[in-house]
């Protein structure tokens, strides 16, 4: 459905369906939105509007899928409606985009059937084979030559330095995945090397070198609506971690109070993972260890919520070595964002951790240059982080 850009100038007038577009999320384009649906008054705060237009999107297959909900306000308050659009990984940018502004015209048509701007609206069909973008169908793995499989791989560096300091870096990734109505599994693997030299007004030089790699397996199976049962396992190395390797395997399974369909708006899961881990560490430990197998477990409740008031998200992780409680780590994590008032928004960030389980500290401890350059993990009791931001639009 369209009408042109004159046409649009013509119907206006009060009776405008007034749209707050909400999408914090990867394949929205407001400014396209705006020039390729001209004949609705896209406002900036959403108290302004008559339609909350709210669009959240998962991982479905080879793709996303995004989930479109058109919210009424006001005199249209309860007639809301979703639809649904699923773009493949191997779409451009720019299909991506023209696919979701099609839906977006489509929601939002229904608005428009009592109002001046109705006259000029017309409907056209594009008939199959046409170009017309992105099937909206899911992915199907029988029609996929990669049976739903999404590889990506990465490497990059950097390179900087002066008369007396330079500093390197090179690092890596690559990943594979697949996500099927039943299943999901997540490969990844990644290094990264930083040497920094620094010379002093004495002449004396100090090269300092960072190290790690890393691999991760993921497998999940939904049993369920509500029910999924997996594993993780991963490699590690680190030098600020004193692991020369670190091999973890753990089993688990997760509940989620709301059904899985629902949840790029909604979930609270807990899922429960116990499993061994064999570490090879790179120094003596303050346990007099070089290496040694490890059993613990773990429990975590997690909340998320993408609402037309914002977006939050809370979990609480508890674990434990299985043959001394005591080494334990109790971890909150908390995102947050609101919208307080017309046009002011504000957004918590925050985690924090209570320790007892720095089993792999080095005996020796750290040099100064370790602690002044972060290259060494420190005995804590704590750690935290928090940032606060605050945004106001006008105009």
């Amino acid at each position: 459905m369209w009408v042109g850009a004159a046409s649009a100038q013509e119907a206006g007038g009060d009776d405008r369906l007034r749209v707050f577009f909400d999408c914090q999320t990867f394949g929205c384009d407001f400014d396209l939105t705006r020039r390729e649906i001209p004949w609705v008054d896209w406002v900036r705060i959403r108290e302004d509007a008559d339609v909350h237009l709210l669009v959240s999107m998962t991982e479905a297959g080879a793709g996303f899928a995004y989930e479109i909900a058109f919210i009424g306000r006001g005199e249209l308050e309860g007639r809301d409606r979703t639809l649904r659009f699923t773009s493949s990984s191997t779409d451009t940018d720019d299909e991506r985009r023209r696919g979701l502004i099609r839906r977006f015209r489509l929601g939002l048509v229904p608005y428009l059937t009592d109002r001046a701007v109705a006259e000029r609206l017309d409907v056209t069909y594009e008939a199959p084979g046409d170009g017309v973008g992105p099937a909206a169908a899911a992915p199907d793995p029988a029609d996929d030559p990669w049976d739903l499989w999404v590889f990506t791989a990465r490497l990059g560096g950097r390179l900087s330095g002066q008369s007396r300091t330079n500093s390197q870096n090179v690092n890596g990734f690559f990943t594979a995945s697949r996500t099927s109505e039943d299943w999901k599994i997540n490969i990844g693997t990644n290094a990264s090397y930083t040497e920094d030299e620094f010379e002093f007004e004495s002449g004396d030089k100090l090269k300092s070198v960072s190290r790690s790699l890393g691999a991760d397996l993921l497998v999940v199976r939904s049993v369920g609506p509500r029910w999924g049962v997996g594993g993780r396992a991963s490699l590690t190395s680190s030098t600020f971690s004193n692991f020369d390797s670190r091999l973890s395997v753990q089993p688990a399974v997760e509940f989620n109070v709301f059904p899985y369909s629902e949840s790029s708006r909604r979930s609270l899961t807990f899922q429960y993972r116990v499993g061994l881990t064999q570490v090879v560490y790179d120094e003596e430990t303050i346990f007099f260890k070089t290496e040694e197998t490890l059993y613990e477990q773990s429990l975590t409740a997690s909340l998320g919520l993408r609402q037309p008031w914002g977006g939050a998200s809370l979990s609480l992780t508890g674990s434990h070595f299985l043959d001394d409680i005591d080494k334990n780590r109790v971890t909150v994590f908390g995102n947050l964002n609101l919208r307080v008032s017309r046009g002011l928004s504000i957004g918590f960030f925050g985690t924090a951790s209570r320790v007892r389980d720095q089993i792999n500290l080095p005996r020796r401890g750290a040099s100064d240059d370790e602690v002044l350059l972060r290259r060494r993990l420190l005995e804590t009791d704590f750690t935290y982080s928090l940032s606060v931001n605050l945004s106001y639009t006008f105009g």
